[in-house]
């Protein structure tokens, strides 16, 4: 089963060529409808990134941007609105963002806050959706910011930062949620030619540092992969991804690990991966803090353990595109399972199952892992699953793959 670029990747390496000066190209982006938003927002703002038979060509501008005529259209992309939010501070104008309802919900408080102590004012009318930009005037120096409900608040600052005049000190108080996407933005960037200097709680681009064009290739999206592992747990016999690293910078390669826990086989052969299950799934007790995007496949491998399953500190994916916690437990009921919600996750205790209609909440990692209970359990109906084009546009397709080649016992 093929999987995307990684969305993540893609987002990040899309800031640093738009940044640099000349052309850079992205091999095998992602082609979610949140990087197709994040191409269009650079665009809008006068970087020219445009799609070849290779994957993308980026014409950076040096940091040089204009705020556009019109307002961007960012729908429910969490990371599109973020990045650009701080990209956006550096273009001479006011660029103004327009957001789904959902996003009207979801944190972005803590990002404006750090980027008004470094001069720069931006109005968010949250109840519409609605956020503005003044920009232009950023030139760098300290600030903090507050990583609890997400790291992105982070990344977006760190990804903006080369070229400014002063360069530019980050503090975080306390934990940062999902930490090791920053360290995914550290090594992006380093490729684009600038290095963050900094501990857990403490990060510095220094000034003068310059983002250079490069040719970037972009690993297999592991957040996507997790669908087609949870498959081979969820039916037995054996699924292969391939374009996936063993020292994979994406948190939710770790997701292989929770797996082998639960009683599946992985392995690995040169740039694809293989999981196999053929004996019973083991209920674990998991922090999944690192990997939150990969719970929601964790939830229905879950579902058919021969013991409960606890999944722990992952209280951030309440502010997702739904509330992933209390969604999965809702929807999941009409299946009759017993999904219960916990102050920071979820405890899955195994139960029959039937089929039912059920609603993602216009989610794409739900829809998904709907569509995968589908595989095991007769009579699931998904709506909404055009939802799925967020991250994985070819979804559905590659799922009927799955479906007409599953073991026959």
């Amino acid at each position: 089963m093929r999987v995307p670029g990684s969305k993540s990747i893609t987002n990040r390496a899309l800031v640093c060529a738009a940044l640099a000066g000349g052309d850079s190209f992205i091999r095998n982006p992602s082609d979610s409808t949140d990087s197709a938003m994040m191409v269009n927002g650079l665009n809008q703002m006068g970087v020219l990134a445009i799609r070849t038979e290779e994957g993308l060509k980026v014409q950076g501008t040096g940091g040089k941007l204009f705020a556009p005529k019109y307002p961007i259209p960012v729908g429910n992309a969490g990371t599109t609105l973020r990045f650009l939010i701080s990209v956006a501070a550096r273009a001479s104008g006011r660029t103004v963002f327009e957001g789904s309802e959902r996003m009207a919900q979801r944190p972005i408080t803590p990002l404006v806050d750090a980027l008004g102590r470094l001069g720069v004012r931006v109005d968010a009318n949250a109840q519409l959706s609605h956020f503005a930009v003044h920009g232009g005037e950023m030139k760098g120096g300290e600030t903090t910011v507050m990583g609890d409900q997400s790291s992105q608040f982070l990344s977006s600052l760190l990804l903006a930062a080369p070229g400014l005049d002063n360069g530019l000190r980050v503090e975080v108080p306390g934990n940062i949620s999902s930490a090791p996407y920053v360290a995914m933005t550290v090594r992006v960037m380093q490729a684009f030619g600038v290095e963050v200097r900094g501990s857990e709680n403490r990060f510095e681009v220094p000034a003068g540092s310059r983002y250079q064009p490069a040719t970037y290739a972009v690993e297999a999206d592991a957040s996507s992969a997790t669908y087609p592992f949870a498959a081979a747990a969820l039916c037995g016999g054996s699924v292969t991804v391939p374009g996936l690293a063993v020292d994979s910078m994406q948190s939710d390669a770790g997701f292989l690990d929770v797996l082998a826990r639960m009683g599946c086989r992985v392995q690995w052969e040169g740039s694809q991966v293989t999981v196999q299950r053929s004996g019973p799934l083991r209920g674990i007790d998991v922090d999944m803090n690192a990997m939150p995007d990969a719970v929601p496949a964790l939830v229905a491998v879950a579902l058919f353990g021969e013991s409960p399953t606890c999944i722990r500190n992952v209280a951030n994916l309440r502010f997702k595109e739904s509330d992933r916690l209390g969604t999965l437990a809702a929807e999941l009921a009409r299946l009759g399972a017993d999904v219960r919600v916990t102050d920071g996750g979820l405890d899955i205790h195994p139960a029959p199952l039937h089929g039912a209609q059920l609603d993602p909440h216009d989610d794409h990692r739900l829809a998904m892992v709907f569509g995968l209970l589908g595989l095991r359990i007769p009579g699931i109906l998904v709506e909404t699953p055009e939802c799925v084009s967020k991250s994985y546009p070819r979804f559905w397709d590659e799922l009927e793959h799955l479906s007409t080649n599953r073991p026959t016992t």
